[in-house]
């Protein structure tokens, strides 16, 4: 189904009734542009008014082919369905349909959702992913979230890197392994998730500039470079269909939107949702969410949840002590700023933020608390440290299973890390796949990042930051068991799920907050009504010394630690015979 937003033209290929392929590319800074396939030479493309180009010809499955400028620079199709080789290579037309084993599946409600996120070729590409299903089916998670997987330079990125965004990378699978991947999930009764990333490009392969350099904005700087311009509606439209094709071609259950925050057509937001749910066949859930600088405006509408950063950064300040950069918002009464963040979804609701120098956030609570998506770890708030230490090595073991255990049990939506189950102490490292000078700038950058730590005073320590480069960084960073822990965090994760599907799914929509309050310096005390009428009461306590609390009322439904000594957490349950 084609919704009224977008417009009748659309970048890349599509197959005519007739049989024939339409290429098509918005490149108003050429005068002539042609389709170069690598069968059959050079076919001129027309140009509309607009700087629309388009050419339609009888070419099989499998064509290679790109687009040949004005000035005989070949560029691939920035709508690739697939590559045959690395982002520089030439565009393929795509090439073998996929017959779904489960087209019927239609998804499953937010509230049931549990994420667990994976890097796809950590866990040794799509086919990979797909062998762990059974077991993270058994572990309890609903939803498997894949990092980016759109085509990025070389074989190892994160996958922010992305330039070519409607091709999934290579290095990872085909397209038709990607569709087994969701499919085999569906038949396990899993959802999928994807990352996506539109506010900025990589910086090697974007090839948009040399014939479409309004793609992006002059006037308006991201940390990745220029922003991409959304006031523009061939752009919004180039956007609004890469979701639609990963929702509707690939039927994944829900996207997680990249930083959407430096986008600064906040709009587009509402106007690609507004294309979803139009979009989408009837009674199929699909869910969007966004990492954002708590902007609640944008869940009163059609997005379901943000990622919470502010949850995620005040449990580490207090499972850590760490109050380095971002960590400093949250240093002062951290027990208060959690409480709060479990009774309004968010810390910031509009105060300054030191560290960013300006006020963050909205007022959120109104909000619902499965608004709001809360990890202990995540690929960010581990990567983006100069080792990529895990939680596991940062605190003890029974202080981070207390913090597990609010998160499984509280009515957020809950995200593991991959390895996280398993108690892993590896690293997971910023790595790359860049070549030539982009490595050595790459390199040197993620050197220069944490200059101003004063654990990096020393210049030499600046050489100990693992080269993002380096094949060993990538292989580092691949979860290993715990040989010791292992066994019993898969079991509490495992419980936990299973009590939260129990006791706290089927009562979650419709649930408040009954207040919230510290109890103790590292200790928190909070209450919920579900949907039902009855109250799940929450005590929480990061710190070593105790802490004491009246005995709520209610079924104990789970217990970890010891109140008497320290780290531990207890969940009551009221109201429910």
């Amino acid at each position: 189904m084609t919704n009224k937003v977008l417009s009748a033209r659309g970048f890349g290929v599509k197959r005519c009734d007739n049989g024939l392929a339409r290429f098509r590319l918005w490149a108003p800074a050429q005068e002539t542009v042609s389709v170069s396939i690598e069968s059959g030479g050079q076919l001129p493309m027309r140009r509309s008014a607009d700087g629309w180009f388009e050419a339609t010809v009888a070419v099989p499955e499998g064509t290679r082919y790109r687009y040949r400028l004005s000035d005989g620079l070949m560029v691939p199709d920035p709508a690739s369905a697939v590559q045959a080789g690395d982002v520089h290579d030439a565009s393929v037309v795509e090439t073998g349909a996929f017959v779904w084993k489960h087209p019927d599946w239609r998804g499953r409600k937010w509230t049931e959702t549990v994420l667990y996120e994976v890097h796809a070729g950590i866990a040794g590409g799509f086919r990979g992913v797909r062998d762990d299903l059974a077991r993270l089916k058994d572990l309890g998670v609903t939803a498997i979230e894949l990092m980016p997987v759109n085509d990025f330079p070389g074989q190892r990125n994160w996958g922010y890197d992305g330039v070519l965004p409607y091709a999934p990378d290579s290095a990872y699978g085909s397209p038709n392994d990607l569709k087994e991947l969701v499919d085999t999930a569906h038949g396990l009764g899993l959802m999928m998730f994807l990352d996506v990333v539109y506010n900025h490009f990589g910086p090697d392969g974007n090839h948009l500039t040399a014939y479409a350099p309004g793609f992006f904005r002059d006037d308006v700087k991201t940390p990745w470079g220029p922003a991409v311009d959304f006031g523009r509606p061939e752009v919004r439209d180039y956007f609004t269909r890469n979701v639609l094709m990963w929702l509707m071609d690939y039927r994944f259950d829900g996207l997680r939107f990249d930083a959407v925050h430096a986008i600064p057509e906040q709009d587009w937001i509402e106007e690609m949702a507004a294309a979803v749910r139009t979009s989408v066949e009837p009674g199929r859930h699909v869910h969007l969410v966004l990492e954002h600088h708590n902007a609640a405006s944008h869940l009163r509408k059609a997005v379901d949840a943000q990622w919470n950063d502010d949850g995620h950064n005040v449990l580490h300040v207090l499972l850590t002590g760490e109050d380095g950069g971002y960590y400093a918002d949250y240093a002062h009464d951290p027990a208060v700023r959690l409480a709060r963040c479990l009774a309004e979804g968010w810390v910031y609701q509009g105060e300054r933020s030191d560290y960013l120098g300006a006020p963050r956030g909205e007022p959120s609570a109104d909000l619902p608390p499965y608004a709001h998506v809360l990890f202990l770890q995540n690929h960010d708030q581990i990567g983006n440290r100069a080792f990529g230490e895990r939680l596991t090595v940062l605190t003890s073991p029974v202080a981070l299973e207390a913090a597990i255990a609010l998160q499984m049990l509280c009515p957020q939506i809950p995200l593991l890390f991959m390895g996280e189950e398993t108690a892993s102490q590896s690293p997971f490292l910023f790595f790359t796949d860049h070549q030539g000078a982009l490595a050595d700038e790459v390199r040197e950058g993620r050197r220069q990042e944490f200059a101003g730590f004063a654990a990096f005073a020393d210049p030499d320590r600046h050489t100990q930051i693992p080269d993002p480069n380096a094949v060993e960084t990538f292989t580092a960073s691949i979860p290993r068991p715990d040989p010791l822990l292992a066994a019993g965090r898969f079991a509490l994760y495992r419980r936990l799920i299973a009590l939260r599907m129990q006791e706290i799914v089927p009562r979650l929509r419709g649930t408040v907050s009954a207040g919230a309050e510290a109890i103790g310096p590292k200790a928190v005390l909070a209450r919920w009504r579900l949907g039902d009428g009855s109250r799940l009461t929450i005590v929480t306590n990061l710190g070593e010394e105790p802490v004491s609390f009246g005995m709520p009322a209610g079924r104990q439904l789970f217990a970890t630690g010891d109140k008497d000594r320290g780290p531990m957490t207890v969940a009551y349950l009221e109201g429910v015979a």
